[in-house]
């Protein structure tokens, strides 16, 4: 958070396979987000999360950074940074503690939370989110805020997800070299799906898919908690390599080809069209088939989009099985820059048989125009949990400055009677 005058700010940087965004965003009075500030540039010395030139990101990193400071006439000091790579791990487990007093308090919850978390994890991994499912309370179930209530014995059902230690060291390294605070690191998935879904998709089950360019995440919302959520390391990238070596040309061509020309799906309505590459001196050095180059691009989605349904329908299977809610009713929610092809919906809703959506961003007003796409939910998703953050310890903050002033108050009136 960044106080600016009378302005709370929010950052959020985006350190992606393709680019590097940093979104700054103003918190208004009603608690939306107001985006004053964007730098964008194309991203160099990273890998499907994994950093392999350190003072190459930096450069991005600062390049970004730059452009959003000078058009929000603020300077930053600290961000909410996202990550994202194969070494992104989750588990959901169990903690159980005896409630202290007649009834559950904040300390309970502490430590109930505490159990659930003191689990094995993944060798040289730390937790970056522990998120509560839901509370049992004696032989009550479903309990989504627990304080208050009475019982002998408290349980929580929670999700964990993890990351290896060097991964997001290395990503808070870069930041940190910029001469910026990281606030938290946050998993990309997470925070994609603070920007695209609607509580009303979480509660009756949505699995929401970020695909990017170098990775996939996704998360599968039942009953309004996360029950399941994975990266698959390859996305939008592979299909441009298999562009690439199906027509021996370069990457770029192969990227051009795929934006331009590319579709997710083949219809029988598509009209062979020749399409030429040229040489740098104007002359023809390639024809391609476009009919061909769509064959090439289906089969990789199709593929991809598969592995993503092999899961969901293990995990309602696994579900159903233990007599739990396991239905999927709000469909697959897809998002992310490789979501962007032509006819997505239609190759999603053969795979997944579920109703489909491609979603953007919402409920943001200010500079959206450039950012109103999929390939931006990532960042504005960090500026929300940001805001969710910063709402929370002002609370906190305002709560402890009425206690203080009102020990005051009594301490003051002890004295005067006595």
């Amino acid at each position: 958070m960044i106080m600016s005058t009378d302005r709370k700010l929010v950052v959020g940087i985006e350190i992606g396979t393709t680019k590097v965004v940093t979104l700054i965003g103003e918190i208004l009075k009603d608690e939306k987000i107001k985006i004053i500030g964007i730098g964008l540039c194309a991203s160099y010395g990273i890998d499907q999360g994994r950093i392999n030139n350190l003072d190459t990101v930096v450069q991005c990193i600062k390049k970004s950074i730059h452009q959003a400071e000078n058009m929000a006439d603020c300077q930053i000091t600290s961000v909410y940074l996202s990550l994202s790579n194969k070494y992104i791990k989750c588990q959901n487990e169990v903690g159980m503690v005896t409630i202290s007093k007649d009834e559950v308090t904040k300390q309970d919850i502490k430590n109930v939370i505490k159990i659930a978390k003191s689990v094995h994890i993944f060798h040289k991994h730390h937790i970056l989110h522990v998120i509560p499912q839901e509370y049992y309370i004696d032989r009550q179930s479903g309990i989504k805020n627990p304080i208050g209530l009475s019982g002998l014995r408290m349980q929580v059902k929670a999700h964990l997800i993890t990351c290896h230690n060097n991964i997001s060291k290395n990503l808070v390294k870069a930041i940190e070299k910029c001469n910026l605070k990281v606030n938290q690191v946050i998993f990309s998935g997470l925070a994609s799906s603070k920007a695209v879904l609607t509580k009303d998709e979480q509660k009756i089950g949505v699995c929401m898919i970020d695909m990017g360019g170098g990775t996939i995440d996704f998360i599968i919302y039942i009953n309004d908690c996360i029950e399941y959520s994975q990266v698959i390391p390859y996305a939008g990238n592979i299909v441009t390599s298999d562009i690439a070596y199906a027509f021996s040309t370069s990457y770029h061509d192969a990227e051009n080809l795929k934006t331009q020309y590319g579709a997710a799906q083949k219809t029988s309505s598509d009209i062979s069209q020749n399409i030429d590459l040229f040489n740098a001196d104007g002359s023809i050095k390639k024809t391609i088939k476009q009919d061909m180059l769509i064959e090439v691009i289906e089969s990789r989605y199709i593929e991809l989009l598969s592995l993503v349904n092999k899961k969901i329908l293990y995990i309602q299977k696994k579900l159903y099985n233990s007599g739990l809610q396991y239905q999927i009713k709000g469909g697959v929610v897809l998002t992310g820059g490789a979501s962007k092809i032509k006819r997505l919906h239609e190759c999603a809703e053969k795979i997944f048989q579920k109703k489909i959506r491609i979603a953007h961003p919402f409920n943001i007003s200010g500079l959206i125009e450039p950012i109103n796409q999929p390939n931006y939910s990532t960042v504005v998703g960090l500026l929300k949990y940001g805001k969710e953050k910063s709402i929370n310890i002002e609370k906190k903050n305002n709560k402890n400055s009425f206690i203080k002033k009102w020990f005051v108050h009594i301490n003051n009136w002890f004295k005067k009677e006595f």
